[in-house]
């Protein structure tokens, strides 16, 4: 899936020079590129972002964050989509003025994924010592690839998850959006 968009590609392959050792490149950008081929549409369509993830809890601060982030804009500068740079192990300290209700802070970075708003979009994906690809799925890609958006229930609310489901419906319209109480 990612070797044939060159843009997942390279950003994959340059990923371990940001020198994070607990990173994916995640969410939106790896599935949304699995509707657009599933769907033969424009590999770039819809994709406003690409998520790269990382936990590192020796640091806190905003400070050490924005370096990787802005190593990240550089090394990614040619990507055709804003890259978004997030530690998850401080995400605990603005979620809840973001998304109006606290959280406690993930202990890794997979317990992050695993919290995710869609079961589809609880994907993460890296190359692994070998340089193959390697893929976090915590509940599989079964929605994934049946193009199924299901709430991952683990902490978003009825809310955000019907917002983003109806916003992806329309730009994938063979999309199966399942009810919250699904």
């Amino acid at each position: 899936m990612a070797s044939g968009q060159r843009w997942l590609s390279a950003m994959l392959e340059a990923a371990p020079s940001l020198g994070q050792h607990s990173y994916y490149l995640g969410a939106g950008c790896i599935v949304q590129t699995v509707w657009n081929v599933l769907s033969g549409y424009d590999p770039l369509y819809g994709i406003e972002d690409a998520d790269f993830v990382y936990y590192d809890d020796s640091d806190l601060s905003f400070e050490a964050e924005d370096r990787t982030v802005r190593k990240a804009h550089e090394l990614f500068a040619d990507a055709p989509v804003r890259i978004d740079v997030k530690n998850q192990a401080r995400v605990h300290l603005w979620y809840e003025s973001r998304f109006g209700f606290p959280i406690r802070p993930y202990r890794t970075l997979e317990e992050a994924i695993n919290s995710w708003p869609t079961t589809a979009t609880c994907v993460g994906i890296r190359l692994d010592g070998r340089r193959q690809p390697s893929v976090y799925a915590p509940y599989g890609l079964n929605d994934l690839f049946g193009m199924i958006v299901r709430a991952n229930k683990t902490q978003i609310t009825q809310e955000i998850y019907e917002h983003k489901a109806a916003k992806w419906k329309a730009k994938w319209p063979d999309l199966t959006n399942l009810p919250w109480d699904q």
